[in-house]
């Protein structure tokens, strides 16, 4: 069971909080699935793209005007630290991200168009 993305104009129909939009993340270690529970839009939307490219690992187990439930392998749920950049890294990426903000300004701060 395919669900096609809901359109913009009926999710606001559905306005939930973001305290509302929560996702659940559930397994143990006697089954080989996890469950992912979900009220939020954008989190729905990666899995049901999932469910669509990859049926065999992803399956959408129920659905209602507001939330979703998934399964998917526990295998595939990953945990890990936050990257830590060096001092020589963060001044390489400053300075790859300075060349690519110059390239879309001309001088006077107009944007360009002939990129």
């Amino acid at each position: 069971m395919i669900l096609m993305p809901l359109q913009a104009e009926r999710r606001n129909e559905l306005k939930l909080s973001r305290y509302e939009k929560e996702t659940v993340i559930n397994f143990n270690a006697a089954e080989k699935n996890a469950t992912v529970y979900t009220r939020d839009w954008s989190v729905m939307d990666t899995f049901d793209s999932l469910v669509k490219d990859d049926p065999a690992h992803y399956k959408l187990l129920c659905s209602t005007d507001i939330d979703r439930t998934y399964e998917m392998p526990k295998s595939y749920i990953r945990y890990r630290r936050p990257r830590q950049l060096s001092d020589s890294h963060r001044a390489a990426a400053k300075e790859r991200i300075s060349i690519i903000n110059s390239k879309k300004c001309h001088t006077d701060g107009t944007e360009r168009t002939d990129i």
